[in-house]
């Protein structure tokens, strides 16, 4: 993973989504939903929940926004149902492409994905035709700026939460974890006194593309397609981040 920093990509997709504060809401409070219909509106027992009110928090959602969707979610009237579809496939150039998303309509989002895709010279393909080129991981991103501790010293700390490796960028220290380590390795660094600017589970890609001309100008158009698309959640892909700067 030297010189890839997965946090790049956030920061991408976030400043992306912030510039449609509106839009993002309504993702963040359609996965606070479905987390909360799925395992109850307690993120005291439900993880799932907790993790996706801690991203919307970080997302600077209105605590009355998190307590709405929860309260529709657990409440006794009937409600949409929405379902979580994987696509994979490729775009231009090769690269490997997962798409998540949370949709009351398969065929909409089928149709508008496909779109997409077709729009930027890439292609769909089966399920697992490039999820194996991913690996699942938490990544806990602590910021720099102002933190007084050393990389070596930051690494021990992170190695004795139980993470797996760590990454060292000129503004953050990326911590690595198992899915299953990951709420120890998280809630021990934030007894320690360290905040996050970003915690989640999430895809990380094994081998990275890198693209230039058209192919580059069709793959960055192919993301924003999608990003803008109401019931895409989540984009993965193996771009070499150096390409989105």
């Amino acid at each position: 993973m030297a010189g890839h920093s997965k946090w790049k990509n956030i920061q991408r997709r976030k400043n992306a989504q912030d510039a449609k504060r509106g839009k993002l809401f309504m993702k963040l409070a359609k996965e606070i939903y479905v987390a909360a219909k799925m395992g109850g509106g307690d993120p005291t027992t439900n993880a799932t929940l907790r993790l996706a009110i801690e991203k919307a928090k970080s997302a600077n959602m209105p605590n009355e926004n998190i307590e709405r969707a929860i309260k529709k979610a657990t409440g006794n009237q009937e409600h949409t149902h929405y379902e979580e579809i994987r696509y994979e496939g490729y775009g231009p150039g090769g690269v490997a492409v997962m798409v998540i998303c949370l949709t009351d309509n398969k065929n909409r989002t089928a149709s508008n994905v496909r779109v997409a895709f077709s729009k930027n010279g890439g292609n769909l393909g089966e399920t697992g035709c490039v999820s194996y080129l991913f690996d699942r991981k938490g990544l806990i991103v602590i910021a720099r700026e102002d933190l007084d501790i050393d990389e070596d010293e930051m690494l021990l700390q992170a190695i004795e939460a139980g993470a797996d490796e760590m990454e060292t960028t000129e503004d953050s220290f990326e911590i690595y974890t198992s899915p299953e380590q990951f709420e120890q390795v998280k809630n021990t660094l934030a007894a320690q006194g360290f905040t996050f600017a970003t915690a989640e589970i999430t895809m990380i890609p094994q081998t990275y593309t890198t693209l230039t001309g058209d192919d580059l100008t069709k793959m960055l158009k192919l993301i924003d397609m999608l990003e803008d698309d109401d019931d895409v959640q989540e984009i993965y892909h193996n771009l070499d981040e150096s390409m989105l700067e």
